[in-house]
């Protein structure tokens, strides 16, 4: 048995729907940050099953926006979790509830 684009695919979904869950349901700030990297891990794979299982003229465009999706993932951990840290220092807390910084 060999795996088709399908499995893939699959197993993108179920990354995307684990990483939507975790975001959607936790009220931690980190635990919010970690379903949002496994979301766009989920998207990486199935830009590479895609890039993968299609023929067209220049195969390695999925790859570079592959390249792309984890650069901005990186910017976008370390400018998040700089942000909890200093909602951290500030509040004691990254209870994403508890975060009233910017009512009056």
């Amino acid at each position: 048995m060999t795996l088709g684009l399908e499995h893939f695919l699959v197993v993108g979904a179920l990354l995307f729907c684990i990483g939507l869950f975790v975001a959607l349901s936790k009220r931690n700030a980190i635990g919010v940050l970690m379903g949002l990297e496994l979301m766009l891990n989920a998207v990486n794979l199935t830009l590479l099953a895609f890039s993968r299982f299609t023929h067209s003229a220049h195969p390695e465009t999925g790859h570079v926006f592959v390249v792309f999706v984890i650069t901005v993932a990186a910017a976008e951990a370390a400018v998040a979790l700089a942000l909890a840290i200093t909602v951290y220092r500030n509040r004691s807390t990254v209870d994403v509830d508890q975060i009233t910084m910017l009512r009056n």
